[in-house]
C-alpha cells in the first residue's frame, strides 16, 4: 500500500522504514532535505513540498502527518487539505489534543476528506519492536488503512494470550485498535501517557529511596549501600513490577549508576495536563497522575535523583533530550 509521510523525525522516519521493509511504498517530505535523502536511499520517493507529495500519490491518497502537536500540525493540515481530493485521508499520528481531532474531522468531512487520529506509542524502538496504535476515525477509512496499521503493529510476539478473549477483535492482541470515532484514538493515547507519568514517578521515587538508604540520618545498623543497577536488573526478572520502563531504568543505571549525565529537568509535552483536564470534566479522582505531573513542574526548580531517573527513562523510550 502507498502512504505519504510528512515529518521524518524520531518516529516518522522509522515508521516509513518499517513500511518499506514490508513492501509498502512511501512518498516522504520533511523540511530537512537530509532527512528526505536518507529515506530516498532506503527506498522511498522524495518530495520537495506538500504539492509535490500529493502529486506523487495515487488516489485515494493517505497522508500521515507526524509533527509536534499544536501549531505545526494545525498549519500542515490546513495547507494539505485543499490539495487533496474527496475520499483522500489525512492521518495525524502525533500527540494532538483529542478535541482538536474532533474539530478537524468535522471540517474535513465537509470537504469529502477522511481524518484519522492515531495515538502512536513505541518511540525510538518502534522500527524493530513495532508501534502500539490507538486509532480514531470512521470505520471505512480505518479499514482501508488496515494494511498499514497491521505492518506497523508489533504483532503477537512473545506476549502470552489473555484467557477469555476468544471471539473479540483480534487487532488488539496484534497491538492496535480502532478505538472509536474521530478523537477517540488520541483520547486513549492521552490517558496512556497520563498513566505513564504515574508509573515513571513511582519508579523514580522508589529508586530515590533506595539510593538514600545509606544516609547519615539513619542509625548505622539501618544503613545499606545498595547497588541500584543490580536491583533494577533483578526486578526485571520475575518481579511483579517488571516492565519496559524498568528495562530502560536498568539500562540507564548500568551505564551510569549516578546518572550524572542528566540534570533532572523533566519536561511535560501536554498529555498529562490534558489527562487531568479530562478527569476534572468527568469528575474522576486522579490523585497519582496529578502528583506525577506536579512533580515534573517541581523538577524545573530543584532537581533530585528521582528527576534524573525520569529524564533517563524518557530518553530511553522516546529519545527525549533535556532542554538546554
Amino acid at each position: 500500500m502507498q502512504l505519504g509521510m510528512i515529518g521524518l523525525g524520531r518516529m516518522g522516519g522509522n515508521i516509513v522504514r518499517r513500511l518499506l521493509r514490508a513492501g509498502h511504498t512511501a512518498v516522504v517530505y520533511d523540511r530537512s532535505p537530509e532527512a528526505v535523502a536518507a529515506l530516498v536511499e532506503a527506498g522511498a520517493t522524495g518530495a520537495t513540498g506538500l504539492e509535490d507529495l500529493v502529486a506523487k500519490l495515487e488516489g485515494p491518497r493517505a497522508v500521515w502527518v507526524m509533527l509536534p502537536a499544536g501549531a505545526a500540525t494545525e498549519d500542515t493540515v490546513n495547507r494539505l487539505a485543499p490539495l487533496l481530493q474527496p475520499d483522500d485521508t489525512i492521518i495525524d499520528g502525533g500527540n494532538s489534543f483529542y478535541k482538536d481531532d474532533i474539530r478537524r474531522a468535522a471540517a474535513l468531512r465537509g470537504q469529502g476528506l477522511h481524518y484519522v487520529d492515531v495515538g502512536t506509542s513505541g518511540g525510538v524502538w518502534g522500527l524493530e519492536r513495532g508501534y502500539c496504535m490507538m486509532i480514531g476515525g470512521d470505520k471505512a477509512a480505518v479499514d482501508r488503512l488496515d494494511p498499514i496499521f497491521a505492518t506497523l503493529a508489533p504483532g503477537l510476539g512473545e506476549v502470552p494470550r489473555t484467557p477469555g478473549r476468544e471471539g473479540r477483535d483480534p487487532r488488539a492482541e496484534q497491538g492496535y485498535i480502532h478505538a472509536g470515532p474521530s478523537g477517540a484514538g488520541h483520547f486513549v493515547k492521552m490517558i496512556h501517557n497520563g498513566i505513564e507519568y504515574g508509573l515513571m514517578q513511582a519508579y523514580a521515587e522508589g529508586f530515590d529511596i533506595l539510593r538514600h538508604a545509606n544516609s547519615e540520618e539513619l542509625p548505622a545498623a539501618q544503613r545499606f549501600d545498595l547497588d541500584l543497577g543490580d536491583i533494577a536488573e533483578v526486578w526485571r526478572r520475575g518481579s511483579v513490577v517488571s516492565s519496559w520502563l524498568l528495562d530502560l531504568t536498568a539500562a540507564a543505571l548500568a551505564r551510569d549508576e549516578h546518572l550524572d549525565g542528566f540534570s533532572g529537568f523533566v519536561a511535560d509535552s501536554g498529555e498529562g495536563r490534558w489527562t487531568l483536564n479530562a478527569a476534572i470534566e468527568e469528575a474522576v479522582p486522579a490523585n497519582v497522575l496529578a502528583a506525577a505531573l506536579y512533580a515534573r513542574f517541581r523538577s524545573r526548580e530543584q532537581a533530585s535523583f528521582a528527576d534524573k531517573m525520569l529524564s533517563a527513562m524518557r530518553k530511553g523510550f522516546g529519545g527525549h533530550q533535556e532542554p538546554k
